[in-house]
Formats: C-alpha cells, sequence, structure tokens
C-alpha cells in the first residue's frame, strides 16, 4: 500500500463521508456545481489577469497572477499530475471497495493530485492580496469557496487541495516576486 492509499483510507476518504454524511444538502448541491465552475481550468483568474493587466494601475498585478498561474500549470498539471497519476477519489472508491459514487457534476478523467482549481484560486488570490486587498479579500473567499467545492463535490480528496492551497500561496508570492524583479530591471535599464 503506498502513502496515497495511507492517506486515502485513513485521513482522506472519512473526511469526505463526514461531508457528505452531514453537510450535503438541497441548497448546496445546488451552489457548488456553480462555485466549481468557476475554477474550471483557471478561465475565471486567467480573464481576471487579462482585465487588470489592461487596467494601468493594476498592470503589474495581472502579470504576476498570469506568472503564478503559469507556474503552477507547468510545477503540478503538466509535471506533477501524470508523474504521481493518484486516481480521484470515486474511482478509488470503485475500485478499493466496489462503491459507486453518484456525482453531482460530470466526472473529470485527470488524476487527482493536486487541485488544480484549488491552486489557480490560491495563486490569485495570494497575488490579489499581496496587491490590491479590496480585490484580494473577495478573491480569498472565492478560492476557499472553490477548494471546499471539490471535496464537497467528491472529486478530490482532502490532501489534494491541503496541498494545492500551499502550492498556490507559494506560486502566488513567487510570480509576485518575478514581476517585481523583472519590472525593477525594466526600471533601472530606462
Amino acid at each position: 500500500m503506498n502513502i496515497f492509499s495511507l492517506l486515502a483510507e485513513n485521513f482522506d476518504l472519512p473526511i469526505l463521508e463526514w461531508i457528505a454524511a452531514n453537510l450535503r444538502c438541497t441548497f448546496l448541491d445546488a451552489v457548488m456545481p456553480v462555485i466549481t465552475l468557476l475554477g474550471n481550468g483557471g478561465i475565471f483568474w486567467i480573464l481576471m489577469a487579462i482585465v487588470l493587466v489592461c487596467i494601468p494601475k493594476q498592470r503589474k498585478t495581472g502579470f504576476a497572477m498570469g506568472a503564478a498561474l503559469f507556474i503552477g500549470l507547468i510545477v503540478c498539471n503538466v509535471t506533477m499530475k501524470p508523474l504521481i497519476a493518484r486516481p480521484r477519489p470515486y474511482d478509488y472508491q470503485l475500485e478499493h471497495f466496489g462503491r459507486t459514487i453518484s456525482l453531482l457534476i460530470t466526472a473529470p478523467h485527470d488524476f487527482s493530485f493536486p487541485s488544480g482549481h484549488t491552486l489557480a484560486s490560491f495563486e490569485a488570490a495570494t497575488v490579489l492580496m499581496l496587491n490590491n486587498r479590496k480585490l484580494g479579500i473577495p478573491a480569498t473567499i472565492l478560492a476557499a469557496l472553490i477548494a471546499f467545492s471539490r471535496l464537497y463535490l467528491y472529486v478530490h480528496y482532502p490532501t489534494d487541495v491541503i496541498c494545492a492551497f500551499i502550492m498556490g500561496i507559494a506560486f502566488g508570492f513567487l510570480g509576485n516576486l518575478l514581476v517585481q524583479k523583472i519590472a525593477r530591471k525594466i526600471a533601472h535599464s530606462s
């Protein structure tokens, strides 16, 4: 049994089962698929970065958000997901326990670790918190809701979301730092 199987059975699945048993309701069943949709492909955050790049006073923030999202895409979605190849929790339940989980959304067909929705959301929210708290606070709330939606919808393990949260914050800081350094170099060379 590998580390991910141990985590799944001793930590992750009990939490997902608790959420399903104690928090599932008609209201959240309707709302969570909509919230998770905002994280699909990072499109919401990519569009926000583009809008910010178009606003002169927010241009560096937009570029920093874009840099963070690009770093996360390469490190997590392109590299880590296929390398680690962790099955989704509903697939794990079926394969190991013969249990079919009824999903509220179309089942994703990529690997589970880390949560790309959570990663992109916290990369963007971190950049916004560093540069514009008025946008950063609601972005962080939305990021937390998107992350929770992945658990509620049973498409990610808690450890997928926790690791993506940590990496998202780190990549947000890194993207912000890179853009600040590049901006300083451009300013000094002018």
